[in-house]
């Protein structure tokens, strides 16, 4: 399976914000989803605000995948579940560190129990 390029991770790791499309049972896209997103080493994430019963991330579980816009990049994704304990520790903290101008009351929205169950690496295609 292809990985992020280096241009690819940080172009997407240095914008505020990522659009996820998620594919529907047909294959159709859903509408997009603006998020943020993390990187840790290679890989990028993304997590629920609403935990695993987001609408959202509901659609992702449906075909596990869909398609990111973010930094100037468009590409398509698998979406994968991730609930290492050791994983989400990091994300925590690249998520704090990203987006601490927005406050702790903000973040905290991402850096939660709940959403630490959502957590969702985006494996290139």
């Amino acid at each position: 399976m292809p990985g992020w390029t280096p241009d690819e991770l940080t172009s997407i790791a240095q914008a505020d914000e990522l659009d996820l499309t998620s594919e529907r049972r047909d294959g159709s896209l859903r509408h997009p989803v603006t998020m943020w997103v993390v990187r840790d080493g290679d890989d990028l994430y993304v997590r629920s605000m609403h935990g695993t019963s987001g609408a959202w991330f509901r659609g992702t579980q449906t075909r596990h995948q869909g398609h990111i816009r973010s930094g100037g990049v468009h590409k398509d994704v698998t979406f994968v579940v991730d609930t290492d304990p050791d994983l989400n520790d990091r994300i925590d903290d690249a998520y704090r560190s990203k987006s601490r101008r927005y406050g702790a009351d903000i973040v905290g929205g991402v850096v939660n129990p709940g959403s630490r169950a959502a957590t969702i690496r985006l494996v290139p295609r």
